[in-house]
């Protein structure tokens, strides 16, 4: 089964020369946003304008590319290769792995942008959309681009990340890092320069990717403490807030993956479950269950044209601050959570990896937007509450804003406050994981002094892209760095393709157990034979007929 199927890398020595280079780069960010971080603004504005202009496309036709292979693969021949020996079991349960994942994989991002984003394309419709602002089409419309920022695209991308070092790892016995995966097209090099060049870009992905969520959920406790406890939101407030946060996961590092983050997901998942239910309840019931369905299939009708939009024929300035950004934001976080989730997923075989990944997770997210983003357009609609106005005023006071307009909702902003917190600390704990198995020659269980190093250097990052301008230098940040990176998951997308063709397991193994594909090309067989069949029957029916006439 290739080079060592099966075989479990643990542990392996620190790459120096890469961390070195890593940590130098990253400290030279955090110092230069200290000491200028006017300049760090102004540089982040130039560039990302440049990226949008220029590369946009690029996003959006990677996005899409990730989602086809992925289906392709699930329901492929390909979907049986297990991701480890042919006799091994999943290593955790399917509750625990769902949890892991999915914390990891936009935890942040889901309580903050939940009243945000249906709010803000309430109150201002993509200009592609033709529907007038706080209006029953600007509700759909805010929905279904909701859904389409946080379903399928991004766990598309994050998929086939993860399924590639799964492989590479699991399958074929490498080491747990990026530039393993390229080895069937680069070989050697792969473990040269040119390999520690792909892990070097994962690894600043990595950084600026999760420095992104955890500002965002810095702003998010500050504006919490702001509403409950009477704190008022400031700059310092905030960098208070990372530094507290920082040190909390210092202390979860130290009880490993199997006990700090698998007892954290798990506890995120259910605090998020009990929020949710709470709005459900005691919010616009009926209005959404009218709005879980509608929405779906506003997306799902409106998916290819949604997914296709560049700035070609609209204003390049909305996609750049909504959909290139999520591409962007996903791709960043993409060697990290697609390491992490590779990490977890040991012994599932393709088909159960890709459908848990794709659908599992962007299940969820469409539930818990239905609930949270149609509650906040409901409540915005009656005049319960200008959750437009607060939005404006901040992005992160739009959740809180909702959460105060309900009964109990002090209580609930409180809840809200503590899974945000929680969601930092998982967050921090599973990027630091990530990254110090990066530079460490991709160890599964790297030195924990090495984890403590990333995690300070990323809270760091976070605090030093707010002092340079808060959202949008996060934002900023994200798509410069991604920009490099998707070009490497094109590459590693060709490399995974060119092994799974090339696996022994499903050369050597019957036609008949090739899956789905196979399946339905059999079914299409007996059709047409059935078709030609009957074909064949009338024709003998019709000359038989004839012959009568003449006699």
């Amino acid at each position: 089964m290739g080079e060592a199927a099966g075989r479990r890398p643990e542990s392996g020595s620190v790459d120096r020369p890469l961390l070195g280079l890593a940590v130098g780069v990253v400290l030279a960010v955090v110092v230069w946003g200290v000491l200028a971080p006017d300049s760090v603004s102004n540089v982040g504005g130039s560039g990302l304008s440049w990226v949008i202009t220029t590369f946009g496309w690029l996003f959006v036709v990677a996005a899409n590319v990730f989602l086809v292979l992925t289906f392709v693969l699930a329901f492929s021949r390909f979907g049986t290769i297990r991701l480890g020996a042919e006799t091994e079991r999943p290593e955790f349960t399917t509750l625990a792995w769902v949890a892991m994942m999915f914390s990891a994989g936009m935890g942040i991002g889901l309580v903050f942008f939940a009243v945000a984003e249906p709010i803000q394309h309430y109150a201002s419709p993509p200009p592609a959309s033709g529907a007038e602002p706080e209006t029953g089409a600007a509700a759909s419309v805010a929905m279904q681009f909701t859904l389409f920022h946080w379903t399928l695209h991004p766990w598309a991308i994050y998929a086939v990340v993860a399924l590639a070092l799964a492989y590479s790892t699991f399958r074929k016995g490498r080491e747990n890092r990026i530039s393993a995966v390229f080895r069937p097209v680069l070989g050697s090099q792969a473990d040269g320069t040119v390999g520690r060049v792909i892990d070097l870009l994962s690894v600043f992905a990595t950084v600026f990717g999760s420095a992104t969520s955890l500002g965002l959920g810095a702003l998010q406790v500050t504006a919490g403490l702001d509403r409950v406890a009477g704190i008022p939101s400031s700059r310092a407030v905030e960098l208070v807030v990372i530094a507290a946060l920082t040190l909390a996961f210092v202390v979860s590092a130290f009880s490993g993956l199997h006990r700090g983050i698998k007892w954290l997901s798990t506890t995120n998942v259910v605090l998020a479950v009990l929020l949710m239910v709470f709005v459900f309840v005691v919010g616009p019931t009926v209005y959404i269950l009218d709005v879980l369905p509608a929405s779906i299939g506003d997306y799902l009708s409106n998916l290819i044209f949604m997914s296709t939009r560049t700035g070609a024929f609209s204003e390049s300035s909305w996609l750049g601050s909504w959909t290139i950004f999520y591409w962007a934001w996903w791709i960043s976080w993409a060697p990290f959570v697609g390491t992490f989730i590779a990490r977890i997923s040991r012994g599932r075989t393709v088909r159960q990896f890709l459908i848990g990944v794709l659908l599992v997770p962007s299940g969820a997210s469409v539930v818990w937007f239905a609930v949270l983003g149609g509650s906040a357009l409901r409540v915005q609609a009656t005049g319960a509450a200008d959750l437009v106005a607060e939005t404006a005023a901040g992005t992160e006071n739009a959740l809180f804003g909702l959460l105060e307009a309900l009964p109990l909702g002090v209580v609930a902003s409180v809840l809200a406050m503590v899974l945000v917190t929680l969601y930092f600390v998982t967050s921090a704990d599973s990027a630091s994981l990530v990254l110090a198995s990066l530079t460490s020659r991709g160890a599964l269980r790297p030195r924990q002094v090495i984890v403590i190093i990333w995690g300070v250097l990323i809270g760091g990052t976070a605090a030093v892209l707010l002092l340079a301008g808060g959202l949008s230098a996060l934002q900023q940040a994200t798509i410069m760095v991604a920009l490099p990176f998707v070009v490497v998951m094109l590459g590693l997308a060709v490399s995974l393709v060119k092994e799974l063709l090339e696996d022994p397991a499903v050369r050597a193994r019957p036609p008949q157990q090739h899956g789905l594909a196979e399946a339905l090309d059999r079914a299409r067989s007996t059709r047409e034979e059935g078709r030609h069949a009957r074909s064949a029957r009338a024709q003998d029916r019709r000359a038989h007929g004839d012959k009568e006439e003449e006699e």
